[in-house]
């Protein structure tokens, strides 16, 4: 199958204002088609190891995946590939990973990390959702969130207890439902979503989207290469910058 898209990437990430670590990862591989942001959380550089450690499973596993697939393939037999296991998989194999670790050195007991994963599929993409990092994608000057929320106030405003407006300035607006690595198990979204040429991704920690209004995005993202990673990073820095910021920015670009 001739691919009608050739999608690029850019990234950037920033401690923040507030912070003195820096707890995100992020993963980029345009030619395998792999996209990750984490967001780590734990004391004593707990959550810089649970999100690299998180990053670095994700990649190895799904990487693994996809060439193991096709080296197993009699030549001239159809290869068929299972995405979806692929990339679920990776996220258990990232949970499992980080879950060990910490239950080797009792010292980063409880660290984990949210994750955010895009796997190309032909001229669809594959998402894999655990926490609060979020992944959007902006088509014709229009920001839509693709991922949803595993927080505790999303939870109340889908059932009614609180409102939007409320949860934005609730206490307990951090506290995530789901994580990589507080278990030895965590229960992955794996969603699907198209991709047309002139299509922008964008992948980012809480440190990003809870400064960032979605109808803000589509002129930010529209700056060229660098510019726009730069641009956000900035934005969040310029309005608090109270926690570390991570954000990927994947572009669908017209196959010549």
């Amino acid at each position: 199958m001739t691919s009608k898209v050739v999608l690029r990437s850019n990234f950037g990430t920033d401690v923040g204002r507030r912070r003195k670590n820096n707890e995100d990862a992020c993963l980029v591989d345009d030619e395998l088609g792999l996209w990750v942001v984490a967001d780590g959380m734990g004391g004593q550089a707990a959550g810089e190891i649970a999100s690299q450690q998180a990053v670095e499973t994700v990649h190895g596993m799904v990487r693994q995946g996809l060439n193991g697939s096709r080296q197993a393939v009699p030549k001239g037999a159809l290869r068929t590939v299972n995405h979806e296991r692929v990339l679920e998989s990776a996220v258990q194999g990232a949970t499992y990973m980080v879950f060990g670790l910490a239950e080797l050195d009792r010292t980063k007991s409880g660290m984990g990390t949210t994750l955010s994963a895009m796997l190309r599929v032909d001229d669809e993409v594959l998402l894999a959702q655990v926490g609060d990092s979020r992944i959007y994608r902006v088509r014709e000057g229009r920001a839509e969130q693709l991922t949803e929320d595993h927080t505790l106030v999303n939870w109340q405003i889908q059932q009614g207890i609180i409102t939007p407006e409320e949860a934005r300035t609730s206490k307990q607006r951090n506290v995530i439902t789901r994580a990589v690595g507080n278990h030895d198990y965590v229960q992955v979204d794996i969603l699907r979503a198209t991709v047309e040429p002139g299509d922008t991704f964008l992948l980012c920690s809480d440190g990003l989207h809870g400064y960032l209004k979605s109808q803000e995005l589509p002129p930010l993202m529209e700056l060229p290469g660098d510019e726009a990673v730069e641009a956000l990073i900035q934005l969040a820095n310029d309005r608090g910058g109270k926690d570390n910021i991570t954000c990927v920015i994947v572009r669908a670009e017209a196959a010549s």
